[in-house]
């Protein structure tokens, strides 16, 4: 004998009221046969949509057995009774539960949708049920453009779209008028000849007198099961279970679909509501623009002080007399002399080498005296320093073999001894009572340390020693290290060198090198501080999306249960409001980075010195912070919603 294609055993449902239970079903037993239309009947109270909701998967009974051809309900995981819902049963709701941001042929779509259908076979299906219930021409309309009876035919083609084996019909007839009662009891009966199972919840007897069989029942018990005798022919069965198998895509396929409807359902929702969007997004947008345009700052600072770093030579080596700076016998040392300069020069790792003896002496051009750094230097000092010319030329090798009384001075200088002359080239200028000629003039250079006020004049280092200091030991000597070098290689080279000359080790070393690393590490530290401080708004911006997204969950309550009902998963529920959440975290990250280039163009009209670098990497920083923002905060609001009880969902307004 064959299974019933549906069966309670024992059935009793229960719900807590407080320290008690009341009881809404009590014992039931009760087989369905494979297309027959039942009707149940009963007062208000008696328990027959409680009844209906077990029958649909919507609900589970606290006590007893309920078998879907043959397979017992209680035993089927969450998704496994959606898959019921999706594949073997459709619902007709009295309130037609319709969706109202969708047309006709959105809602009608949706469960094809989490049945993994693509978009062009399920627009076609949709298309042919509504067309055969008489809304081809009203499928693009909205619930709210459509009468009763035309809400209530695309709840029907909703049910019908992914088979329909089982229709649950609760109170189809109630909220219609008599006309568009009686085409819903036609189409009803048209359905089930068609081979349907058809369940009717009704309290009307002129409705349930159309079905083969009606079930009565009181207080949670069945008092009456009887055969109709005005029964409905059975026409052919013929497309109850056509092709939910054959309209099942590739998983691939299917999980892009519902993605799709998620991302869909996220944008509606989101324009839906435009100012409580902007407010959720304003945290994150704040966020983002704080964390790039800090991040920009930071790294146009830092190339900004490398840059000025590098002109006066990143890769070069200073070598003073003494053990270290401060060392109070660091005078009395007097082996940096030419012949260490000659013989550095001669190094493969080395590009170019000068020594440097400083005084403060005083100039005198015609009657104006001031004091002035002199400084003798090598002809390579200008190559080695990363100096330019704004006039004339710089000394070379004949003018320092020579002892020449030539002279190149600084801006400074020039402002001071020439005044409104812009060109004092050829001009003479006392150096402590020495005739120098003007030659050249070094261009100016702003320091990220600040403008340097000090006077500079630099002139050969023979000139320097025999002329003007009587000094034939030199205060310094730089190398610069040849590039591709390691520079801190070429430091022990340079250090195994001049103590193997000097014997002993009576001088240190300075390596630019490492001032590079230590603005580069103090600018990232800084930066990452910065950051962090930054985060801080991301995340109070997180929390505020968690907060929107739990009240969007409570407004759209009776949108899940709705769903559920059609057989969406939990992991379809979460999906769409994850998704919801990280739209909003990723459309507040993309207007935060535009803000943030904004912010560069204001930047720039204030600070003129550096400029604010964006980087690739910072940038896509943002967007996968946004998305982990929309993750992490989206994950609670997610999971409470797919969580909800169909029922209660449904229920709620």
């Amino acid at each position: 004998m064959p299974q019933p294609l549906l069966q309670l055993t024992n059935v009793t449902r229960r719900f807590p009221a407080g320290d008690k239970d009341v009881v809404v079903l009590k014992d039931v037993n009760l087989s369905i046969e494979a297309g027959e239309i039942v009707a149940i009947i009963g007062a208000s109270g008696s328990g027959k949509s409680t009844l209906m909701n077990i029958l649909g998967c919507l609900d589970h009974p606290s006590e007893g057995s309920y078998r879907v051809g043959g397979r017992e309900t209680g035993e089927l995981t969450g998704d496994e009774l959606a898959q019921l819902r999706r594949e073997h049963f459709g619902f007709i709701f009295q309130r037609y539960h319709l969706l109202p941001h969708l047309t006709a042929t959105g809602n009608v779509e949706m469960p094809a949708v989490y049945a993994g259908s693509t978009h062009a076979e399920r627009r076609e299906r949709a298309a042919q049920l509504l067309a055969r219930l008489g809304l081809a021409e009203r499928a693009e309309h909205r619930p709210s453009q459509l009468s009763g009876g035309q809400q209530q035919r695309v709840s029907i083609a909703r049910a019908l779209m992914n088979g329909g084996e089982v229709i649950l019909a609760d109170e189809p007839t109630g909220a219609l008028d008599t006309k568009s009662g009686q085409d819903m009891i036609r189409i009803l009966r048209e359905l089930n000849a068609l081979g349907h199972t058809i369940i009717i919840v009704t309290h009307d007897e002129s409705v349930a007198a159309h079905a083969q069989r009606i079930i009565e029942i009181s207080d949670g018990e069945i008092v009456r099961d009887r055969r109709n005798v005005r029964s409905v022919e059975d026409d052919g069965r013929g497309e109850a279970s056509t092709g939910v198998a054959a309209r099942r895509a590739h998983r691939l396929s299917a999980g892009l679909g519902r993605f799709a409807e998620a991302f869909k359902m996220a944008w509606i929702a989101l324009v839906s509501h435009r100012l409580r969007t902007l407010l959720t997004m304003l945290g994150i947008i704040i966020g983002i623009t704080s964390v790039v345009s800090i991040v920009a700052i930071g790294e146009g600072a830092k190339r900004y002080m490398l840059d000025e770093i590098s002109a006066m030579g990143t890769n070069t080596i200073n070598i003073y007399p003494g053990s270290d700076w401060g060392d109070s016998h660091a005078s009395t040392i007097e082996t940096l002399v030419p012949a260490d300069v000659a013989a550095l020069v001669e190094q493969h790792y080395i590009d170019s080498a000068t020594p440097e003896t400083s005084r403060s002496l005083l100039l005198r051009y015609r009657n104006i005296d001031v004091n002035a750094q002199i400084s003798g230097v090598g002809a390579s000092f200008f190559q080695v320093r990363g100096m330019k010319m704004a006039q004339g030329i710089a000394f070379g090798p004949d003018e320092v073999r020579r002892q020449a009384q030539v002279v190149v001075i600084d801006q400074n200088t020039r402002r001071k001894l020439f005044g409104a002359n812009p060109n004092p080239l050829g001009e003479v200028i006392l150096i402590d009572n020495l005739p120098s000629v003007v030659i050249g003039v070094a261009a100016e250079k702003k320091s990220a340390f600040g403008d340097v006020k000090n006077l500079s004049v630099w002139v050969p280092y023979t000139t320097a020693s025999g002329r003007l200091f009587g000094q034939q030991y030199f205060d310094s000597i730089t190398v610069r290290v040849r590039d591709g070098q390691p520079s801190s290689a070429a430091e022990q080279s340079v250090t195994k060198l001049l103590k193997q000359r000097h014997g002993r080790k009576d001088f240190f070393t300075y390596n630019m090198d490492s001032i590079v690393k230590t603005v580069a590490k103090t600018g990232q530290s800084l930066t990452l501080l910065l950051s962090l401080i930054a985060v801080i708004s991301l995340v109070v911006g997180g929390i505020g999306v968690m907060n929107i997204m739990l009240v969007s969950v409570t407004e759209r309550t009776r949108e899940i249960g709705i769903r559920m009902a059609v057989g969406a998963r939990q992991t379809d529920i979460m999906q769409q409001f994850l998704v919801e959440a990280v739209l909003v975290c990723l459309m507040g990250g993309a207007i935060g980075i535009v803000l943030s280039f904004g912010m560069s163009f204001l930047f720039s009209l204030f600070v003129s010195q550096w400029k604010m670098v964006f980087s690739a990497t910072s940038i896509v920083s943002a967007f996968l912070c946004s998305t982990l923002i929309g993750i992490v905060f989206g994950f609670m609001p997610a999971r409470n919603a797919s969580r909800l009880d169909p029922i209660d969902a449904l229920a709620r307004d």
